[in-house]
This record gives structure tokens, C-alpha cells and sequence, in this order.
């Protein structure tokens, strides 16, 4: 068997076996096969595309490519959530602690913002101390006894990934249905989650632009967890606007604790409580929705989830009185208020133009080397479907730079404004597993 024999094979349209797949992962983790051939490979699978049984194949594959974590000494059904990415999603924050507080057990490995995106690992640095460095054995304490921990990858998990994606950014292959599913799929495979809820966006801030990819996307996902024997589901949302109303690190920090006490956006709490209902049903918590959305409400009512979020903070070294006291964390110097120039409702928010007016504040990075300003953001004070006057706010935006009025004006021109809004036209989310 050799390299080129795999790629003339995909090349052509045929399947891949596992003998196949293992050489090709096993060779490119060892540098045996060189990046050239191995951009040849995922090129093929790129334009011929792999079937359900290769794309699980695959998936094991990069899981077994370094470390496995087991969990399985921590009692209960073991958790993880996963979104494919948007604006102002800090959806995490505030289920980690309200699946917690309810006996549910959260293992997650997260990412950091590029680009539009936010990462929570970056929000979740925007607290004083907070430490995403937990090792295997500080990662199983803490889920045993907290109920959840939210780290960073752990280098020596899923090498293969590490590899493929920074190889996938420079050969124009990232869009791959199969390779995105595999490099998703294998990261929380192999950090021993029994349990996977995938959020899957779609709209102008998310990576699947429409409802179909995403479906896609979705469906090939829930199917490797099937290949592999796991219990994976997956909950379409759309990302046309943003998600809650504040875009950018502390600000997104800030809205998590109001969303905790029982006073967050309505998006942002239903699709909290849409999820959990998913992952405490998962967990074998209660076995019906209902029964699991009442104890996630009852848990943000009683203040049990707030509770839960400073305990998290504190097992990961925060300064918890961050939490207790918001109005600690700095704020930006330059505050600019951005006013409606119409009389309507606001039809649109371009979360895409949201996302990178964050980023161009100072509230993401363009390259991964940029530093973040972690007081900088945009706070909406309008969501799809509100009315709003000439001359109301609009949104806020936040930051320490000075040079900001082109970054105005995108603002301004992400809303658009009608005199009509068909309250029909507002996405519902779509359930696939």
C-alpha cells in the first residue's frame, strides 16, 4: 500500500477502506507523507466526497491519532456541547451552569475567536485570572465535583486534526462537508464525552450560509456518532442576527451573569433552555422535555445556576467577585451611541457586519497572533421584529480605539428598517438526531 495508490483511488470515486485511512493519518501525524500528497487526498475528498461508513472511519481515525481521554470513573452520563460558530454566541457560559445545576455533568474543550467568531475560551479569559490550562486529571476532578470545566484543547489530543485544519486553511478544502464533520467530531470524540449536542448555525454570521448546508453538515455529524456508537444530536439555529444582544468578551461575560439571574434576551435564554432540555434527556436526567425545561427554570428562578456559574469560575482560579460585581470589569473609553435614522421595525441585523465590526473595535482577532481588547464590543439595544422611532438607539459600540467612524457607519447600515415585519418569517430551530 502505498500514498499515491489512496489518492489515485479517491480520485476516482471509489471508497475508502479502514486500512486505507489508518495508513494515510497514522503516515501524516509521523511526517511520512508529505503535505503535498496529503493536500492531493483531501483535495479528492473534497470534490468526490465520502460516504457515511468512510467519513466515520475517518473520524475514529483522528480520534485514535493521539490521546483518548476516559471519563468513565466520573458517575453519570458525560456531557458536551459544540457550536459551529457565530456572533455574540455565548451560549456555554449559561447552559454549562444551568445543565450543572440540574445533576448534569459538562466536559467541554473550546476553541478562541478568528475573525467574526467569538471563542469562549477568550470570553471566559476575560475574567481576572480564569485559567483554561486544566490538566487530565484537574479536568476530571473538577467535572466530578463542580459538574462541569470548559478548557482548552489539550495538545496531545486529536494531532491529526491539528495538521489537517492548518492544511485544509491554505488549499482551499475547509468547506468540506466530510472533513469538517471528521475534525469536529474526532476533537470531542476523543475528550470522552458519552453525550454530544451540536449546535449547527446557518445565516450571514455563521460559517453555513444556508439552511441546507446546515442540514448537512448536521446530518453527517449525528450519523458518525451513530458509526461510533454515541449518542450525538443536533439543533439547527440560524445566525442571521446575533445572538443575545452583546457582541465582544466582558460585555458577553456581563450579559452570561444577567442571563443567570433570570434577566437575559429572550433568544439567547430560549435556546439555553431549548438545549438543556436535549442534554439532561441525553444525560437520563428526566426522560421529557418538559419535566427538564421546568428544572432549568426553576434553576435560573432560585439563583441554584447563577451558583453554579461562580463555583465554575472559582475551580478554574477566576476572581469570583468579578461575577458578584460586574461593574469591576473595565469598561472601554470611547462609549458611541448609534441612533436609527427610521421609523419601523428593524427587518435585519447583519450579524456578519455585527461580527466584524466587534473584531475591528478591538474585540477579535483578524490573525491569531492579534491581541484581544476584552472591554471592546457592540451592545444592541433593537433584535429582529422590534419597532423602533427615528432617532432611538440602536446599538452601542465599545472600544479604545480612536479611528472608528467608518465602523459606525457599518453598524448603521447592518439594521435595516421597514414599516411592516411578518413575525412568520422568524427562523424556528430544526432538531436532528
Amino acid at each position: 500500500m502505498n500514498i499515491e495508490q489512496i489518492i489515485e483511488k479517491k480520485r476516482d470515486g471509489y471508497e475508502l477502506n479502514r486500512e486505507e485511512i489508518h495508513y494515510f493519518i497514522k503516515g501524516y501525524v509521523a511526517n511520512e507523507i508529505p503535505d503535498y500528497q496529503a493536500s492531493a487526498l483531501l483535495m479528492a475528498i473534497y470534490i468526490r466526497g465520502m460516504n457515511k461508513k468512510e467519513i466515520g472511519i475517518l473520524t475514529d481515525e483522528m480520534r485514535i491519532s493521539g490521546e483518548v481521554w476516559d471519563l468513565s470513573s466520573i458517575p453519570g452520563l458525560k456531557l458536551d456541547k459544540h457550536s459551529t460558530g457565530g456572533v455574540g454566541d455565548k451560549v456555554s457560559l449559561v447552559l454549562g451552569p444551568m445543565v450543572a445545576s440540574c445533576g448534569g455533568k459538562l466536559a467541554k474543550m473550546s476553541g478562541r475567536g478568528l475573525g467574526h467568531t467569538g471563542g469562549t475560551l477568550d470570553k471566559l479569559e476575560s475574567i481576572p485570572g480564569f485559567d483554561i490550562y486544566e490538566n487530565y486529571e484537574e479536568f476530571k476532578n473538577q467535572i466530578n465535583t463542580v459538574g462541569m470545566a470548559i478548557i482548552g484543547q489539550d495538545s496531545e489530543i486529536d494531532p491529526a486534526d491539528k495538521k489537517l485544519y492548518a492544511l485544509r486553511d491554505v488549499t482551499a478544502t475547509v468547506s468540506s462537508i466530510p472533513l469538517i464533520a471528521s475534525s469536529i467530531m474526532s476533537k470531542k470524540l476523543a475528550s470522552g464525552a458519552d453525550c454530544i449536542l451540536l449546535d449547527v448555525k446557518y445565516g450571514s454570521g455563521a460559517f453555513m450560509k444556508t439552511i441546507d448546508d446546515a442540514k448537512k453538515l448536521a446530518q453527517t455529524m449525528v450519523d458518525i456518532g451513530k458509526e461510533l456508537n454515541k449518542d450525538v444530536r443536533a439543533e439547527i439555529t440560524d445566525m442571521d442576527q446575533p445572538l443575545g444582544l452583546a457582541v465582544g468578551n466582558n460585555l458577553e461575560v456581563k450579559e452570561v451573569i444577567n442571563t443567570l439571574k433570570g434577566n437575559g434576551p429572550k433568544d439567547l435564554i430560549e435556546l439555553c433552555l431549548s438545549s438543556g432540555s436535549i442534554m439532561l434527556q441525553q444525560a437520563k436526567i428526566f426522560d421529557n422535555e418538559m419535566d427538564a425545561r421546568r428544572a432549568l427554570t426553576e434553576n435560573i428562578n432560585n439563583g441554584k445556576a447563577f451558583e453554579k456559574f461562580k463555583e465554575f469560575v472559582k475551580a478554574q482560579k477566576g476572581d469570583v467577585s468579578y461575577i458578584e460585581y460586574p461593574e469591576k470589569f473595565p469598561v472601554a473609553k470611547n462609549i458611541i451611541k448609534i441612533y436609527s435614522l427610521n421609523s419601523g421595525f428593524v427587518t435585519k441585523i447583519n450579524a456578519l457586519a455585527i461580527g466584524k465590526a466587534s473584531m475591528e473595535l478591538g474585540g477579535g482577532r483578524e490573525k491569531l497572533e492579534d491581541i484581544i481588547d476584552m472591554s471592546a464590543g457592540i451592545v444592541l439595544n433593537k433584535k429582529i421584529g422590534d419597532p423602533i422611532s427615528n432617532g432611538e438607539l440602536l446599538a452601542t459600540l465599545y472600544t479604545n480605539k480612536e479611528d472608528f467612524k467608518k465602523i459606525e457607519n457599518d453598524v448603521l447600515n447592518a439594521f435595516r428598517i421597514e414599516e411592516k415585519f411578518d413575525k412568520n418569517l422568524i427562523s424556528k430551530k430544526i432538531l436532528i438526531d
